[in-house]
């Protein structure tokens, strides 16, 4: 299973929300592209980047994320989102060196353009689904679609789609376990990689995760920031190879 160590960006700060609320923020690095550096030198083979700023409707911290990207290099397998709402943004993403994209409120609001994203860039698109009661939410948590995680899973799975990112938002940054019941549940209605975010705080909590081989990645934050684990154990729970080793 991939580790992805999470970088969230809120006013060109590394932060967790609780929930996903924009009230109930923790700051945890003033320096993102020091924080990036840090973890592909601790092993991190994938990272996710995630614009707050840009998901709620705000300018776009292009900058921070353009920089991240050099500070890496091409070897780290960068998964970016985060308010991309049209195929330009897309576009600049992958110029700068992003492995993959995020899409989703889009998802929602402009199925025929996700849908064009998969095909023009096939296997580089990956497509949110953020959970609450049953049902998707957009536009940075803020609205609830009339949608079901299941029924976006699969339509993204039709459109070509690499990858779900699922997350349980009521889990999100709360350190109580991530919900891999409905994960596994959505792994296995789909035939794509399913990534789970949302809720980790302890190693137990990775391992069980990496003990349902559908699930193929874990997105992991606020643990790391508050030292209930390291990276290197991070990847070690996970099965996933350090940067630096050869992949089984």
């Amino acid at each position: 299973m991939r580790a992805l160590p999470a970088i969230d960006l809120l006013d060109g700060k590394v932060v967790r929300l609780r929930r996903g609320r924009y009230e109930d923020v923790t700051v945890y690095r003033h320096d993102a592209v020091a924080t990036a550096r840090e973890m592909v030198a601790a092993g991190a083979r994938h990272l996710h980047v995630v614009d707050l700023e840009a998901a709620r409707g705000g300018r776009p911290q292009l900058g921070v994320l353009d920089a991240i990207t050099s500070a890496v290099g091409r070897d780290v397998a960068l998964q970016v989102g985060g308010g991309l709402r049209g195929p330009d943004a897309v576009e600049a993403r992958v110029a700068a060196g992003a492995s993959r994209v995020v899409l989703g409120t889009a998802a929602i609001r402009d199925e025929a353009f996700v849908r064009d994203a998969c095909a023009r860039w096939p296997g580089r698109i990956v497509v949110a689904v953020d959970a609450r009661e049953g049902r998707v939410a957009i536009d940075g948590w803020a609205t609830t679609a009339d949608v079901g995680p299941v029924e976006l899973a699969r339509r993204a799975a039709a459109w070509g789609a690499g990858a779900v990112l699922f997350t349980a938002i009521a889990r999100d940054g709360m350190g109580d376990g991530p919900d891999v019941e409905a994960t596994l549940d959505l792994a296995r209605s789909v035939s794509i990689d399913v990534l789970a975010s949302g809720g980790v705080g302890s190693l137990d909590h990775v391992r069980a995760l990496a003990a349902a081989p559908p699930i193929a990645g874990v997105v992991v934050g606020r643990a790391l920031y508050e030292g209930a684990f390291s990276i290197a154990e991070l990847l070690l729970a996970a099965g996933d190879t350090p940067m630096g080793r050869a992949a089984p």
